[in-house]
């Protein structure tokens, strides 16, 4: 009997995110010692929850350490729609402003959808804006959203070949999903896949993961993609960030992904870890969108 074993490796975030925050400084610094203003995120937070506030000021400790400037606008949680959108205006108008960001769940009297098409897509750091959704589709650079971006930049800082390969993308989000199979498709360094998007309705979901080279794990449901859903030597994405109680911690809680990490590890090439891994990307993505639309936005 043929023995195969598989030697993994990590694709930990606190490396990659930390050498694009480092590169990121380092253009920053430059911006300074040149005369000219540096990039600034201006963000825009309802309400007071929990998870968001911990988001937010993650945020905006990470604008700090790399030298962007931040800012922040505070809302109750009963204001009204009227209120927010005169914000968001404010900030289009604002020469000083690059990037804005609206922090998401909204409150249930404010239409999500109108906010993201309210804000100017040249300061659309997030890659919410269907203007910016059709760029991405047709290939034409634009701001990705946050979550893709940064597993694009993961897999292009560890170089992995992904050219010619079966992806499968679980979950079908406009923030994560949907972008996240356009990316792999498209004909770049670190796409050229074939991908199949899989959901809540997908049936022979096992037969399919098994068929994949690379899975992104992106649905919510902690420990869903289980080892006897992976072939030998694939590389995991794992995009769940889920709270699970967890009496021997002291918040009460643990943080677990869409993956079964033990199992998954046991046969994948490559993994990313929970917590360590995609979330960091995350906003060293955003940190790069903002610099970005600094940089666009200096040329006019």
């Amino acid at each position: 009997m043929l023995i195969i074993f598989v030697s993994m490796e990590l694709l930990d975030g606190k490396i990659v995110s930390q050498a694009v925050k480092e590169d990121l400084t380092l253009k920053i610094m430059e911006l300074q010692k040149s005369g000219n203003r540096i990039p600034h995120l201006a963000a825009i937070l309802i309400g007071e929850n929990g998870a968001s506030e911990t988001y937010i000021a993650s945020k905006i400790k990470n604008c700090a350490e790399v030298g962007i400037k931040s800012s922040i606008v505070r809302f109750e949680e009963n204001s009204s729609e009227s209120t927010v959108i005169e914000a968001i205006t404010k900030m289009n108008n604002d020469d000083d402003i690059d990037g804005i960001l609206v922090q998401f769940p909204l409150p249930q009297q404010i239409d999500e959808q109108k906010i993201i098409n309210l804000i100017n897509p040249a300061k659309d750091v997030d890659g919410f804006h269907p203007i910016n959704t059709g760029k991405l589709i047709q290939g034409i650079p634009t701001f990705i959203p946050a979550t893709p971006y940064g597993i694009m930049l993961m897999l292009e800082h560890y170089n992995i070949n992904t050219s010619g390969k079966h992806a499968v993308v679980i979950g079908r989000s406009n923030i994560v999903g949907r972008p996240m199979s356009i990316l792999l498709s498209q004909n770049s360094p670190y796409g050229n896949c074939t991908v199949t998007v899989c959901h809540s309705r997908t049936i022979n979901l096992k037969e399919i993961c098994l068929q994949a080279d690379i899975i992104v794990a992106a649905l919510g449901q902690p420990g869903f993609l289980t080892g006897d859903m992976i072939k030998e030597n694939a590389i995991v994405i794992d995009v769940g960030i889920n709270k699970v109680k967890d009496e021997q911690k002291k918040s009460g809680f643990s943080i677990r992904g869409d993956v079964a990490f033990d199992e998954a590890a046991a046969k994948c090439s490559y993994i990313t870890p929970v917590p360590g891994g995609v979330g960091l990307m995350t906003i060293a993505a955003l940190l790069k969108n903002t610099y970005n639309a600094y940089l666009q936005r200096k040329q006019f």
